[in-house]
């Protein structure tokens, strides 16, 4: 059976959106195991040059000796490594002197991450209750279960998770957390469990939707997300005027969503810029995965990917 985060969803429509050329600059936001970077750098020859980013140092480390093998040996400063929350890439281009022609961001995690009970992103195996990205990050999950009022929780829950059950389940834990505090993946797990009407137990776990959105609290996915998109916009007007941006003129910019809170702002973000004339949609609506990659690779089943280029007319997107 295979490694599921090991491999990188789609692959092939990647490279078929991003179509990279010999000698171009490619910024991967979310470096992971660098899958989709090693694919991109085959095509960009020693010529190229490939921007890494991510937060998590051992993956960031794979990732950038899967890509020297890759571009064959090329000379070191034709990689850049950045540990760095993507939301900070733009800035790091800027700071350099770079302007990226292909841009991907991969919202979804390695294997390494999720399959490792200590980094407490998963209740297959009990771990602690961790969920950062990065971890250096100053809050932990545990510490937001433990801390935050009913009503904050409520709100996460709510919004990150999008569970009807989000009332029940913020008082079960604060409930739970008076007798003794919350620490562990399993047990949080079987709180949110415990707090959810046995009919509505079905397909997915109960506690899948809960954990969902403490992780996006966590590690603020969707304000990253979003400042993601704005400097991908800033950068679209800059071009426009024809000054030099972080992103090169006929940039093209790519993002894979894995749930409807990260595809929503990506879906509004990317139709504006075609609206506005400040891009081309290169994909027609979102393109997903067949049936023969879900088959080989599960997780591929949720990932919806849409890109477009900078520059360009006034169009429609869906």
């Amino acid at each position: 059976m295979p490694e599921y985060g090991h491999v990188p969803v789609l692959p092939a429509e990647v490279l078929a959106a991003l179509s990279p050329e010999p000698g171009q600059t490619y910024l991967d936001c979310t470096a992971g195991l660098g899958g989709h970077a090693a694919a991109v750098a085959e095509r960009l020859g020693s010529g190229g040059r490939v921007v890494l980013c991510d937060l998590d140092p051992g993956n960031l480390e794979r990732a950038a000796a899967k890509v020297r093998e890759a571009m064959g040996g090329a000379a070191e400063d034709r990689l850049v490594v950045l540990r760095s929350n993507f939301a900070h890439a733009p800035a790091e281009l800027r700071r350099r002197g770079l302007s990226a022609d292909l841009v991907l961001a991969d919202l979804g995690f390695a294997s390494t991450q999720v399959d490792d009970p200590e980094r407490g992103l998963s209740f297959r195996a009990d771990g602690p209750l961790d969920m950062r990205l990065d971890p250096n990050a100053p809050v932990t999950a545990e510490e937001l279960v433990n801390t935050l009022p009913e009503r904050e929780l409520e709100r996460a829950i709510r919004s990150f998770g999008e569970d009807p059950n989000a009332r029940r389940i913020a008082r079960n834990i604060v409930a739970v957390r008076k007798q003794r505090p919350i620490t562990s993946t399993g047990q949080l797990a079987e709180v949110v469990r415990s707090a959810v009407p046995a009919s509505q137990h079905g397909r997915i776990d109960p506690a899948t939707r809960t954990f969902q959105a403490l992780r996006i609290a966590v590690n603020d996915e969707i304000g990253s997300l979003e400042s993601l998109l704005a400097a991908v916009r800033r950068a679209a007007e800059t071009v426009r005027r024809g000054e030099p941006a972080w992103l090169a003129p006929g940039a093209k910019v790519a993002v894979i969503a894995f749930h409807s809170l990260e595809d929503r702002p990506v879906k509004r973000a990317f139709a504006d810029l075609v609206r506005g004339g400040l891009a081309e949609a290169i994909t027609k609506g979102v393109v997903e995965a067949g049936e023969e990659e879900i088959a080989r690779n599960p997780r591929s089943r949720s990932a919806k990917l849409r890109a477009v280029r900078i520059g360009g007319g006034p169009g429609g997107a869906e």
